[in-house]
């Protein structure tokens, strides 16, 4: 019950699993777009790392859109290195699921990445997608300079005022500087294309991100 107790409080780094140093294993391929899942990327092409729930459902998401290169499953924003999903699943990493979605900046953008998140589950939530209850479900964006920091703090007010508009709640998104994302296990990766009719947890608001095409109020 202990265990259980911690799991809508992200521990501090004492207070985190100690992980390994042992990298997972990562297939050679991704099992829908033929593309590499791990580096080195082409040159010049775009990153995004976000938490949205369930990682299978948000995977799929990305993988659709047009300008993705590849995308991946794996965990984000906590403490241990290289967790297992176990260990993810117990609150004690600090870690939430993540994608990695990277993308040909010449055929789509980041606005467009960011408006896939938002419009793609419910960022109100704080630790919890729908019945999926606990740290590793957070809405999460987790970027690599200042400009992306700016960018998705703009997406976020831009989604809020429509939100609001809608008598909606306040986003909990955890919008910060990207840690190391911890690719997942190699059955996690693009589960729902090996498992067509497998679960998925995602919901939306139903509301529809103005990032790209308007400005906030």
């Amino acid at each position: 019950m202990a265990l259980w107790s911690r799991k809508l409080e992200i521990p501090d780094a004492e207070g985190a699993l100690p992980g390994r140093s042992q990298a997972m294993p990562v297939a050679p391929a991704h099992v829908v777009l033929g593309t590499p899942m791990t580096p080195p990327f082409p040159e010049g092409f775009g990153h995004l790392v976000v938490g949205m729930g369930c990682f299978w459902g948000a995977e799929r998401i990305f993988w659709q859109l047009p300008g993705v290169y590849t995308t991946a499953v794996g965990y984000a924003g906590g403490t241990t290195p290289n967790p297992s999903y176990e260990e993810v699943c117990s609150g004690l990493t600090g870690h939430t699921e993540a994608v990695l979605a990277v993308f040909d900046p010449a055929m789509t953008s980041n606005e467009a990445m960011l408006k896939a998140f938002w419009e793609g589950h419910d960022p109100t939530q704080g630790m919890r997608q729908g019945n999926d209850i606990g740290t590793q479900y957070r809405s999460g964006i987790y970027v690599a300079d200042e400009d992306e920091l700016a960018l998705a703090t703009s997406s976020r007010d831009m989604f809020q005022a429509v939100l609001d508009r809608a008598g909606l709640g306040p986003i909990t998104t955890e919008i910060c500087l990207a840690g190391p994302f911890y690719y997942a296990e190699d059955y996690h990766q693009q589960y729902l294309h090996k498992v067509p009719w497998g679960y998925c947890g995602l919901g939306s608001t139903g509301q529809t991100c103005p990032v790209g095409v308007a400005t906030a109020d």
